[in-house]
C-alpha cells in the first residue's frame, strides 16, 4: 500500500495558482458561504468557529477538513441579513489577533516579574 504523505515544507507553501483563502457564496441560503483556507487544520478551524459563534450576528459557523491528508479547511458561515460572512470573519480575525497580543503581553509581564523575583531570591 502506498501513501502520499506531504513533505514537511508542503504543509506551509501554497501551491502555485492557488490563493490562501477563497470565498464561495452559497446560492441557496442568503448571507451564507464557504471559505476554503489552504494549508490550515483543526487548530485554526476550531479557533475561528468558536470566535465566530461568540458574535450574535452569526447564525451558523462550522468547519471541516475534507481529507486528513489534505491540509485545508472549509469554513462555513451564515449570518443575519444585516451583515455578511466576509465581514464577520474579518471581525473574528481582528478579535483573535487582539486576544493573542493581550496574551503575549501578560506572559511577557509575568515572565519579567518572575525573573526579577527569582533574581532577588538568589542573593
Amino acid at each position: 500500500m502506498m501513501y502520499h504523505a506531504m513533505q514537511r515544507f508542503e504543509l506551509f507553501l501554497i501551491p502555485e495558482g492557488k490563493s490562501k483563502v477563497q470565498f464561495i457564496p452559497d446560492t441557496k441560503i442568503p448571507n451564507a458561504g464557504t471559505f476554503l483556507i489552504e494549508r490550515e487544520d483543526h487548530t485554526l478551524g476550531n479557533l475561528l468557529r468558536m470566535q465566530l459563534l461568540n458574535n450574535p450576528a452569526v447564525l451558523f459557523s462550522g468547519y471541516r477538513m475534507p481529507h486528513p491528508l489534505e491540509h485545508k479547511i472549509e469554513l462555513r458561515i451564515q449570518t443575519v441579513p444585516e451583515t455578511d460572512p466576509k465581514t464577520v470573519l474579518l471581525l473574528a480575525l481582528r478579535q483573535i489577533k487582539e486576544q493573542v497580543q493581550y496574551l503575549q503581553e501578560k506572559v511577557r509581564d509575568d515572565t519579567d516579574r518572575l525573573r526579577v523575583s527569582s533574581s532577588r531570591d538568589i542573593y
